[in-house]
């Protein structure tokens, strides 16, 4: 185990006044100051590049978060980042794209047994991090959770909430289920359309990260058992199960694949025959066949356009918002998200649950998830400054959190998961 009792904060942001990280220290001081319990008061500190830009931020949180301590760290200067990381329990990071900038953060979380939260979706970037960080990661006591935001929050702890029930109805898993986006209002920042991009050029200039790309286990444990052929939504369909047309999901890429490593690392929890997909529901009859290929059509010009260089320049600069943009705190605010989970046993039982979210799925509502599980890792997890429950190394939502974690995004995070 890393020795952690004796640092000097619980919890580190770092990124903070990034477009998300701004959001993430607002909503933490919020929580803090307003409905957190006196047994969940943590000593915290902000963390970025310019000492100007998180004294401005300070300055957005009120009275109550004056004396907020700030330290300046920058992912180029591999000194300051485990300076950083030696001084707390728990560092949380909004600094993307991840594959371009996010490794330092990794190598010294894991040196120091510092543990660590994000909002990754990068498929490629978390691979090459389990491949070389897990080992050191178990010495150490350093855990790593990835795809803490939108992607895979709703999906990964979805799927975790329903097989519970499934448990308790059934006492046997769901071994089919497919995840289907019924409504999802929000927009997109500079940031994520900059991973989007990144990773889209990355694949089209490497035929052997393409072929790991496609593969449903790619984050899967080297030594796991998952055979079974998965189903990829990859153009317009008509889904019987719900009775409606549907087209691809562009987050079903990362979000597939954290699915099946929490069914690996929960040593195969769902089956071992486990089979899952995502999709967007487009609606019913001609109307929703219409839909879905305007989508699947819209989907493939963007992808054609960011793989090539030129129309991609253009494309950012004209056309998509830029880092440090997104969405207003209106649009944020006027957002939600309604997705749908239908579950079936070996037997042909059936059982449907829907997450739903009160705020734009990647800024508002990914805000607040991430800060929840941050704070899960700080309370839940550490116990007067020692580590409780898993190991070291690189979890999923779904594996390093638990009931407590659900709980907390339903009190704190507008967040719900109901069975239908």
């Amino acid at each position: 185990m890393g020795g952690t009792e004796n640092r000097k904060f619980d919890l580190i942001v770092f990124g903070a006044t990034s477009f998300v990280g701004q959001i993430l220290t607002t909503y933490l001081a919020n929580y803090l100051s307003e409905q957190a319990s006196s047994n969940e008061q943590i000593q915290w500190a902000i963390a970025g590049r310019s000492q100007s830009k998180l004294d401005a931020l300070k300055q957005t949180l009120g009275d109550k978060f004056q004396d907020l301590a700030t330290i300046v760290a920058d992912v180029n200067d591999a000194n300051t980042i485990k300076a950083l990381c030696e001084q707390t329990q728990v560092v949380v990071s909004t600094v993307g794209p991840y594959a371009l900038y996010g490794e330092p953060m990794i190598k010294a979380c894991v040196e120091t047994g510092t543990d660590y939260c994000d909002l990754t979706g990068e498929t490629q970037w978390i691979k090459k991090m389990i491949d070389q960080y897990q080992s050191q990661a178990e010495q150490t006591g350093a855990r790593i959770v990835h795809c803490c935001g939108f992607d895979s929050v709703p999906s990964d702890m979805g799927v975790y909430f329903l097989q519970q029930q499934a448990q308790q109805l059934w006492n046997a898993p769901a071994t089919q289920v497919k995840m289907r986006v019924k409504v999802l209002k929000g927009g997109a920042s500079g940031g994520t359309v900059a991973s989007l991009i990144n990773i889209l050029q990355e694949a089209a200039a490497d035929p052997v990260l393409r072929k790991q790309l496609i593969n449903p286990y790619l984050l899967a444990p080297q030594n796991h058992q998952l055979k079974v052929k998965q189903h990829y939504v990859k153009s317009a369909e008509f889904d019987q199960d719900f009775n409606a047309w549907i087209a691809p999901f562009v987050m079903s890429a990362i979000n597939e694949r954290v699915v099946h490593r929490s069914n690996a690392l929960a040593n195969y929890a769902y089956g071992e025959n486990f089979t899952y997909n995502e999709a967007m529901l487009t609606g019913q009859g001609w109307r929703g066949r219409v839909k879905a290929y305007t989508l699947v059509a819209g989907l493939s010009a963007f992808m054609l356009g960011a793989v090539s260089k030129p129309i991609s320049q253009v494309m950012e600069r004209y056309m998509l918002p830029k880092p440090g943009e997104g969405p207003t705190p209106e649009q944020q605010h006027s957002g939600f998200f309604d997705i749908r989970f239908i579950g079936q046993s070996k037997t042909g039982q059936v059982i449907q649950v829907k997450v739903t979210g009160d705020r734009d799925p990647g800024y508002g509502s990914t805000g607040k998830m991430l800060g929840q599980a941050a704070l899960s890792l700080v309370l839940d997890h550490h116990q007067q400054g020692l580590k409780t429950g898993r190991v070291g190394g690189f979890w999923t939502p779904a594996t390093m959190f638990d009931q407590r974690f659900i709980k907390r995004l339903q009190q704190y995070s507008g967040i719900r998961f109901e069975v239908i």
